[in-house]
């Protein structure tokens, strides 16, 4: 591995908890001298193997991410798509479903599924997608807004949020200017709200019945205070998602951000 792939796995904060001054010094050590990677206390496990003094992808992880995403797609392969579209906020048009994930066209079909036309390179996007589809939908947004700690079982998935979600997108949205933002945001799905204490307030519609809110709130440098982000979810979202599929969704929300702004 080189060291870009797995300061990728890394939250890039430079927090230091690992003993290294940046992340990218940390990622370059972990290379060149084989120290453990798990001296980062936020890095991503997943898919990686750890062998005396290397570190190497797991290419059995990939496979098995690949492995699922067949399993949803048979799994939807039987469902009336003309009947399921209107619940899931789908157009269908015959043979596919229609829909947008973060600013993108989807276009799923019983046989696979393409994102702006291509086959999606990350097999998890496919997982969250057929998910998606396969839930067969729930009760309509209804406008309750909720933090992640709200929800069941998700004591452990706060930090994650924090980490790999609030935490980027707090990041970038300090070095723009708000105008900026917007523009970004827009090309992800987003819109301003109004009625929010905070310095940006938007929505996002993730996919068509998940939708997310981001709070930000600017710098206070004078009191100490660092850029913050705030991320919030409709109640009903885990009619749509369970809750490692809703906790994907946001880090897919706040790299795509990233990727718009950076």
């Amino acid at each position: 591995m080189n060291p870009l792939e797995i300061v990728a796995r890394t939250p890039k904060n430079n927090c230091g908890e690992c003993g290294y001054p940046a992340c990218l010094a940390f990622a370059a050590a972990v290379c060149a001298t084989g120290i453990d990677p798990r001296k980062c206390p936020y890095i991503r496990l997943e898919g990686l193997v750890v062998e005396g003094a290397g570190v190497a992808l797991e290419d059995a992880s990939r496979q098995r991410d690949l492995g699922l995403a067949a399993h949803l797609r048979e799994k939807i392969a039987k469902a009336d798509f003309s009947c399921l579209a209107p619940r899931i906020g789908a157009v269908y048009r015959e043979p596919a479903l229609l829909f947008n994930y973060l600013g993108q066209a989807v276009e799923l079909r019983k046989e696979g599924l393409l994102l702006n036309g291509k086959e999606p390179e990350d097999p998890r996007d496919q997982i969250l997608l057929y998910n998606y589809v396969y839930s067969g939908g729930g009760r309509q947004p209804g406008g309750e807004w909720i933090g992640m700690e709200s929800m069941p079982n998700s004591i452990s998935k706060v930090r994650t949020l924090a980490t790999y979600a609030e935490g980027p997108i707090a990041k970038i949205f300090g070095k723009r200017e708000p105008a900026e933002v917007l523009a970004g945001a827009e090309q992800a799905g987003g819109r301003p709200f109004g009625g929010s204490s905070a310095s940006l307030a938007l929505e996002f519609a993730v996919l068509p019945m998940i939708p997310q809110r981001v709070l930000f709130w600017a710098a206070e440098p004078e009191d100490g205070f660092p850029e913050k982000v705030k991320v919030l979810y409709d109640r009903h979202a885990l009619d749509y998602l369970d809750i490692e599929s809703l906790l994907f969704s946001s880090e897919r929300l706040a790299e795509r951000l990233v990727a718009l702004l950076g």
